[in-house]
């Protein structure tokens, strides 16, 4: 399992195969695992460590499909969650699990991330399995229920198939594999599929994707980490402000056409060309800490986050967007000592690094282009 960086849709293809008929969970997912692969599309993150977390992260990937989802989970406990609703064209399941309005009090097993629009949502019983192998859920008498609130983006087109979709099968190899260090981010999971800079078409979008980023250690205090799959309608800005990925400039000349100065001229002439893209964007993230925090704590958190969006992306939120952050903790233990706006300042910082990287490390496909293209990575 050392090498082990995600799973591919050939590699659960023929541990299915080979697996003995009726026989699930262990031996299958161990598999599936044995004959995992790197993706040609993936940078693995050689620094960043989740175990502090409590965390670990797993990708299923359909590289010929344009499609994969990304399991969250805690590595051997629950977690605490809490969710911020950022965009008007969201695709989700047991979001309300995430917070402290549902019983469970934002007691959650994992979150999965996955591409194929609300056709996704269905592989999230792929983690519920996993967890319900394991024994792990919440409590119910008889057994367990595990709590696995989805988020989705749409990746059904320009890329792939529209009928690839992600599967329970995938859902449960990304947990069984995931993992709390050297995880792969660019064109991986659920950012498989992602594009951004949409405004234009898809013949002018770039490639978006996964990120990762950490602020602070967690040997020292409070510390924080992001993840994000950015499949953005706005384009992607770095920290001094200047567009890196985006909707390009139709007359082929270098540069950017700048979606916010475009919506900004725009008008109802215009109105045709916005609807063939609304309800295909989507910015999902995942923000946390190290620290215990309450289901609503985390809710105040996850909306804290949200400002590296409004920073990094221009515009997000929009009609044609469905984002969502979602915040966790661990279940119980430890709490932080540092004032509660010291947390939101820490996991915005890791948010926009984590938006930055999504796209700086992803691969063009089919015709559209990638910054990791020119970067060689």
């Amino acid at each position: 399992m050392r090498g082990l960086r995600h799973l591919s849709l050939r590699a659960l293809r023929h541990a299915r195969h080979r697996s003995l008929p009726g026989v699930r969970g262990k031996t299958a997912s161990r598999a599936g695992a044995a004959r995992a692969r790197r993706s040609e599309n993936a940078s693995v993150s050689e620094s960043t460590d989740l175990a502090g977390f409590g965390v670990a992260v797993g990708h299923a990937t359909d590289v010929g499909g344009a499609t994969g989802l990304t399991v969250v989970r805690g590595i051997s406990d629950p977690l605490r969650a809490g969710v911020a609703v950022v965009g008007h064209a969201t695709g989700s399941r047991e979001l309300l699990a995430a917070s402290s309005d549902h019983l469970v009090d934002g007691r959650i097993d994992a979150i999965m991330l996955t591409g194929g629009s609300a056709y996704g949502l269905d592989a999230a019983a792929g983690v519920m399995r996993w967890m319900e192998d394991r024994g792990r859920g919440f409590h119910v008498g008889a057994g367990v229920v595990p709590i696995v609130p989805a988020a989705v983006v749409f990746d059904l087109a320009p890329l792939g198939r529209f009928d690839a979709r992600p599967t329970a099968d995938m859902a449960y190899a990304a947990a069984e594999s995931a993992r709390s260090s050297r995880i792969a981010e660019g064109s991986v999971g659920a950012g498989t599929g992602a594009t951004v800079g949409k405004i234009a078409g898809p013949a002018l979008a770039m490639k978006g994707g996964f990120g990762l980023a950490v602020e602070g250690d967690t040997r020292h205090g409070l510390a924080a980490f992001a993840l994000a799959v950015v499949n953005a309608f706005g384009d992607v800005r770095d920290m001094a402000g200047r567009i890196i990925a985006g909707a390009r400039r139709a007359d082929g000349t270098a540069g950017f056409a700048d979606t916010s100065a475009m919506l900004a001229h725009s008008s109802q002439n215009t109105a045709t060309s916005f609807e063939e893209v609304a309800g295909r964007n989507t910015t999902l993230a995942i923000v946390g800490v190290n620290r215990a925090m309450s289901s609503g704590e985390l809710t105040a958190l996850a909306r804290a986050a949200t400002a590296a969006f409004f920073r990094r992306i221009t515009p997000c939120g929009t009609a044609f967007d469905g984002d969502i952050v979602f915040a966790i903790a661990p279940a119980s233990g430890e709490k932080s000592d540092a004032p509660p706006a010291a947390a939101g300042v820490m996991v915005a910082a890791a948010l926009e690094r984590a938006l930055e990287r999504a796209v700086v490390l992803a691969k063009g496909r089919e015709g559209i282009p990638g910054i990791a293209d020119k970067n060689g990575d």
